[in-house]
């Protein structure tokens, strides 16, 4: 009867021992070299949006947010899908008007870059 009251603490800790974080950065450099971006913005925002057991705001220790220059690094406990990154930038770039010059690329398997779209051709419809 003791042994088994004596387990679940002893789980409990491995646990947090292993909380498993993942991290993803999202590299915004081109727009905000160009001025057409704030990468602070964009911080604040991820900050503001992601959601913390279905609560956006609140994200206490299991999500933290770092900005290095114009790159933002998206460190979180395990549950945490980089596809859900992708869409709040999606979210963003709708906001501020930016979704018809850039897209969101994957360029590793734990980031994502902002790049233009590369247009073809057809340069003589756009002088109008």
């Amino acid at each position: 009867k003791n042994h088994t009251a004596a387990m679940p603490p002893a789980q409990k800790k491995s646990k947090k021992a292993k909380k498993e974080t993942v991290k993803f950065t999202i590299n915004c450099a081109k727009p905000v070299d160009d001025g057409i971006m704030d990468a602070g913005a964009f911080e604040k925002f991820l900050h503001d949006r992601i959601k913390v057991n279905g609560k956006a705001g609140k994200l206490g220790d299991a999500v933290k947010i770092t900005r290095n220059q114009s790159s933002i690094i998206v460190t979180a406990q395990a549950p945490f899908s980089k596809r859900y990154l992708k869409y709040l930038a999606k979210k963003f770039l709708k906001k501020h008007q930016l979704r018809d010059w850039l897209h969101v690329i994957a360029d590793t398997k734990t980031s994502y870059e902002l790049r233009y779209f590369e247009i073809q051709g057809d340069d003589d419809e756009e002088e109008e």
